[in-house]
């Protein structure tokens, strides 16, 4: 019985979260695929520009900026009001 919105399950055991990808832009979810678990633009299969991640309750945890597949420039981690509480710069080579 095959369910589109069920998590793909690999022979490894390991869950791969449900993705909707759109103009470009790849919209991830969390298991059960009710609510968005991060989103963000792919290129030739790789993350690229700007990406966001959140919690299971729908406020935002991290953000940051992709460079063909690299995090690059500032990344925030939010609290669990989702206030900025944590920003780090990243290099293309780290």
């Amino acid at each position: 019985m095959s369910n589109e919105n069920c998590d793909i399950i690999h022979p490894n055991g390991v869950k791969e979260k449900k993705i909707d990808v759109i103009d470009g832009y790849a919209i991830k979810y969390h298991a059960g695929g009710d609510t968005i678990w991060s989103k963000g633009k792919m290129t030739d299969g790789q993350p690229d520009g700007y990406w966001e991640w959140y919690r299971p309750d729908g406020t935002l945890k991290r953000s940051g900026y992709f460079d063909n597949g690299a995090p690059v420039g500032e990344w925030v981690t939010y609290d669990a009001e989702g206030n900025p509480y944590k920003t780090t710069r990243r290099k293309a080579s780290e």
